[in-house]
């Protein structure tokens, strides 16, 4: 079974907290860490911006990738959120394993 890491940005910890907690208790993804206070700087609407955000790193299995990216779609504050997805390659074997059983679950 294949694995990936999604990456999203949120506009604070609860925010990307309230996103965590719903992913998980669907099964959509096994763990959600969050590394909160990141430093965002980019260009927006013409102008550049540096925000505060938090960073939210979601494991899951790959078959899951477009259900996940969809729900935080429903669930963001932003117009147009950062979501990237990375495949794993390669890993702690039982870990992976308990991705993908915490997963089965998806709905």
């Amino acid at each position: 079974m294949k694995h990936c890491l999604i990456y999203v940005t949120a506009a604070s910890r609860e925010s990307a907290l309230e996103m965590a907690k719903t992913l998980v208790q669907q099964h959509l993804v096994a763990c959600a860490n969050i590394i909160d206070r990141a430093t965002s700087v980019y260009w927006w609407d013409g102008r550049l911006c540096e925000e505060t955000e938090a960073l939210l790193l979601l494991k899951t299995r790959s078959d899951l990738k477009s259900a996940v990216i969809v729900r935080i779609q429903e669930l963001h504050s932003y117009s147009c959120p950062c979501i990237t997805a990375f495949d794993i390659d390669d890993g702690n074997p039982a870990f992976l394993d308990w991705i993908s059983s915490q997963t089965i679950q998806a709905r």
